[in-house]
């Protein structure tokens, strides 16, 4: 083995990553120890090489190789091959390699509080230099405007000359951004137009694949072939997870930080994790080493009608893959998406336990998938067959026009099983929502309900009552409900609830017949609104899909917005 090519030991490695027992861990241990000490050739055999260790690490035989196995990531940054190839490694996530991204608002931040020296802007691709030059002038004291009006720079000799002597120019720009007068989401807004592209250089801590491992999971080692079966839906959906613990927000913020560093080594940026908040944060335990990190949002960035977390899976403390969820009246509109290095091993086991963890944390019935997981505008869904999948587990289309185009392709395969669905007819397939329902199927659930025409009843109802002076709205709103719901002492209730109340007070007055519902109705009401607030957002999904009157309400505007 010692004199084998190593790009051969390699090809012989993911020949046998994915098989357990019979002796094969000895068989992964050689090479593993030779593959440790042999320089590989090409860019593309050092990242298999990295990909199958994080592979092997959620995945090890026993101690031995886990130990081999965090050995080798460990010194993988020092690897010659490595330094050889970083240019060409640039946005792998490998440790010791450069990442380029064009980062929202917050990830943006939270990498410049953490990483202030490896984060620069990457001027060779930024497109909005002008769109720069002209915030610049919010950005300085206004005794520079005048050299800003006046002297002849670039945009990138500017920022040279405003920032400091140690720091870096992505640094400044998004310093002073983060003190321009108004709120987070003016400051958002800003950034976010300017599409600043960043480049986040290595360092010894900086995010990446290679080090990313939540050390407090336990570790379960795979004696046993992978389950690749096809779970029955309903009875995982009905298994609830074995435990379910809140976690310190110590603990919160360290797995949300390695969220974040899973989203950004793999060139996404999703909203439910870059706003996560480290006081709501829960592992889901499901054994055999499968958790997931649930994450709910911080309130000020909690959406006005559903509940969303998201949700980082774990296989013995290793990101392998994330869960998104938007629940809503009993039912979830499900995300779900295995990392690229772990596919092929056990996607449809890991899906049917976050089916039964969503059940558990929402008390869901009813489960969505929405055009883009499936397909629609999205080549990685189209190309990993993500339409078929969902058939496969139970979801099926509602549409006619899809139903049409189902039918055609059942058709085709019985007469020639190895028929496979092309590209155009796989994005005919994903162009609807698919569905899967515990019970008996229904309309009122998420993807089947236009929130769109809620907010279109709450925005003409305030139009009609104060036109442009909303802030008139937002007091009078907040004052009406306080004394129609019968609640007391708004102004001593925690920011978050105050803050729920406010962004509620509009909808709640305006609900068709409130005024003649029930005392304990309205009270009911008034604790929803303030649950949306409070530190758990699943309390506030439990209490508004037990409130019937408001589940009617609420379903009569969305149906007929154009009588408001």
């Amino acid at each position: 083995m010692v004199a084998e090519n190593p790009a051969r030991l390699l090809r012989q490695l993911e020949r046998i990553h994915h098989d357990f027992g019979d002796g094969v861990s000895s068989e992964k241990l050689g090479l593993l120890r030779h593959l440790e000490r042999r320089r590989l050739h090409a860019s593309g055999e050092v990242f298999r090489l990295h990909e199958l260790l994080c592979f092997l690490r959620a995945y090890p035989d026993n101690e031995l190789v886990l130990k081999r196995v965090e050995q080798m990531l460990a010194d993988f940054v020092r690897r010659s091959d490595l330094r050889r190839h970083a240019n060409a490694l640039e946005d792998t996530g490998i440790a010791g390699t450069t990442i380029f991204y064009a980062f929202y608002w917050s990830t943006a931040r939270w990498l410049v509080r953490n990483w202030p020296d490896n984060l620069t802007i990457n001027w060779s691709k930024f497109k909005n230099t002008r769109k720069l030059d002209q915030v610049l002038t919010t950005l300085v004291p206004y005794g520079e405007t005048l050299a800003l009006d006046e002297a002849d720079l670039t945009t990138e000799e500017w920022i040279d000359l405003l920032k400091g002597a140690e720091e870096t120019d992505a640094a400044f720009v998004l310093r002073r951004v983060a003190k321009m007068k108004g709120d987070d989401f003016t400051r958002e807004m800003i950034h976010e137009d300017l599409n600043i592209p960043l480049r986040l250089g290595p360092g010894p801590d900086t995010p990446s694949r290679t080090r990313a491992k939540h050390r407090r999971s336990p570790v379960v080692f795979q004696a046993r072939p992978l389950d690749r079966s096809r779970p029955s839906l309903r009875a995982e959906a009905l298994r609830p997870p074995l435990s379910v613990r809140a976690v310190s927000p110590r603990e919160g913020r360290r797995l949300i930080d390695l969220t974040r560093e899973a989203m950004i080594t793999r060139d996404r940026d999703l909203y439910a994790f870059r706003n996560a908040d480290p006081n709501d944060v829960r592992l889901v335990e499901c054994g055999d080493g499968l958790q997931f990190a649930a994450l709910g949002v911080v309130p000020e960035r909690r959406l006005m009608l559903d509940c969303v977390y998201g949700f980082l899976t774990l296989k013995n403390g290793v990101p392998i893959g994330y869960v998104l969820s938007s629940a809503f009246f009993n039912s979830v509109e499900v995300a779900y998406n295995v990392f690229e290095t772990f596919r092929g091993a056990e996607a449809a086991r890991v899906y049917g336990r976050a089916m039964g963890m969503m059940r558990h944390l929402f008390n869901a019935d009813a489960f969505t998938i929405d055009p883009y997981q499936l397909g629609d505008e999205n080549m990685e869904a189209l190309n990993s067959g993500a339409w078929w999948f969902y058939y496969k587990l139970g979801y099926r289309p509602e549409d006619s026009r899809v139903k049409r185009v189902l039918a055609q392709e059942l058709r085709k395969m019985r007469k020639d099983p190895g028929h496979r669905s092309d590209i155009a007819t796989l994005r005919q397939l994903a162009s609807k929502n698919v569905f899967y329902y515990l019970a008996k199927p229904r309309r009122d659930i998420r993807g089947r309900i236009p929130f769109d025409r809620i907010g279109v009843w709450v925005s003409r109802y305030i139009a009609k009552r104060f036109g442009s002076d909303r802030e008139a709205a937002t007091r009078t709103c907040c004052r009406e409900a306080v004394r129609l719901l019968g609640v007391r002492s708004p102004g001593k209730w925690p920011v978050g609830e105050r803050m729920a109340w406010e962004r509620w007070s509009p909808l709640m007055i305006s609900l068709p017949g409130i005024e003649r519902w029930p005392a304990a109705d309205r009270r009911a009401l008034a604790r929803i609104a303030r649950a949306k607030g409070r530190r758990r957002e699943s309390d506030y999904v439990l209490l508004l899909d037990r409130h019937k009157r408001l589940r009617r309400a609420l379903l009569r505007i969305a149906r007929n917005t154009h009588r408001a």
